[in-house]
């Protein structure tokens, strides 16, 4: 340690500067708490809502006079992909009580790509098809 009082190590500058994003955020672990509280499956159907919900907005599906005009059907394909990836993988995980909404969903914004697709894809090569198979 230096004598010198002005001499900071970067050690001690690393960590005050995380003390003070901390603080910043407005609290210290009052989050890695509340996420502590939430069960797995409610953490993974959030992020499956969240998912449906933007791919829903990206097929012209909001609740807006102007809907048409945020379609984007790459951005769309991405999300679904996405959704169908994680509702696969996680289904064995968050039981079928929770997973078929889920499904139900994913088989809708599919269904909805193929409907508005100009140039529609092969059957089992639509937008997370690759995951939950061909949707017809």
């Amino acid at each position: 340690m230096s004598t010198n009082p002005g001499h900071s190590h970067s050690f001690d500058r690393d960590r005050e500067a995380r003390w003070e994003e901390q603080e910043r955020a407005g609290s210290d672990t009052s989050a890695v708490r509340d996420i502590a509280d939430v069960a797995a499956v409610e953490v993974i159907g959030t992020a499956c809502v969240h998912l449906m919900s933007a791919a829903a907005v990206k097929l012209g599906l909001a609740d807006a006079p102007d809907a048409e005009a945020d379609v984007d059907l790459d951005e769309a394909r991405k999300l679904i992909n996405a959704l169908a990836g994680l509702v696969t993988a996680a289904a064995p995980e968050i039981s079928d009580m929770h997973a078929r909404p889920i499904r139900d969903g994913l088989r809708s914004l599919q269904l909805r790509f193929r409907e508005i697709s100009s140039i529609p894809d092969a059957p089992g090569k639509g937008p997370g098809e690759k995951y939950t198979g061909p949707v017809i």
